[in-house]
């Protein structure tokens, strides 16, 4: 069992920043895949960014160039650094840690095995 736990959610003004964090804790590895996901009520959870192997970073399309996903030092917690916020971005963040350890399907919420509670996000106008 691995526990997620999210932190940093908020209320910040369009432009702003914010920094998200995931624990992880529980029978972790190295060898686990983490990524952030973002649900809005009444849409599919969607993906937003994730750490591959030597972590290396996956992004998706809305948030390429403004949003980094890292950890430092390959530790425990893992964050979301969330800059030039947008009102669309506002929804509720979740952390997910997928125990396969490849690759693939890295946007898929399928893959993932264990999630976290979530952080609500607002990005006031």
């Amino acid at each position: 069992q691995v526990q997620l736990v999210e932190s940093g959610g908020g209320l910040v003004q369009t432009g702003g920043s914010l920094r998200l964090s995931c624990a992880a804790s529980g029978r972790t590895s190295s060898n686990y895949r983490l990524a952030w996901f973002r649900q809005a009520p009444g849409k599919d959870r969607e993906f937003v960014a994730a750490l591959g192997w030597s972590d290396s970073t996956y992004y998706a399309d809305s948030v390429k160039g403004r949003f980094t996903i890292y950890r430092e030092k390959a530790k425990n917690p893992v964050y979301l650094r969330m800059n030039s916020l947008k009102t669309e971005d506002t929804t509720v963040y979740y952390c997910a840690v997928d125990v396969s350890g490849n690759l693939w399907n890295l946007r898929s919420q399928a893959k993932y095995d264990y999630w976290g509670q979530g952080t609500q996000v607002t990005v006031s106008s």
